[in-house]
């Protein structure tokens, strides 16, 4: 497949396709005599667990890490799973901050809906 099949099955742009090969997330796809990538049914597995780690959270240096230790083979378990705590412990930090930043704008919407009730009632007498 060109990349730009690819890039429209799977629902990815061309530079972001050529970018994940540059750093290393991707391997290095097969090219045509005349230089065109010819992406294999592999390749878009590998894109589609890629946009699916993404999708979770995992950050570019992280899966980049995870996806060399993972072509390394077996031997390489312990330490991808390494990575992906690391990353959900990363996740849950993020979540907690998110949490408290919604408590927060809670608060400030009842407090303006209290606010709000005076004055209509204030406009109403």
């Amino acid at each position: 497949m060109t990349i730009s099949e690819v890039s429209r099955e799977c629902n990815i742009t061309a530079d972001t396709l050529r970018y994940y090969e540059r750093i290393g997330l991707l391997p290095a796809i097969h090219r045509t005599r005349s230089g065109i990538r010819d992406y294999s049914e592999a390749d878009c597995r590998t894109i589609s667990f890629i946009k699916c780690m993404r999708s979770a959270g995992i950050q570019i240096d992280a899966l980049t890490e995870y996806m060399t230790l993972l072509r390394e083979g077996e031997g390489t378990r312990e330490a991808r799973k390494k990575i992906l705590t690391e990353q959900r412990e990363h996740l849950v930090e993020k979540l907690l901050e998110m949490q408290k930043t919604l408590d927060i704008l809670n608060k400030k919407i009842e407090s303006y809906e209290d606010k709000m009730l005076k004055c209509e009632r204030e406009i109403n007498k």
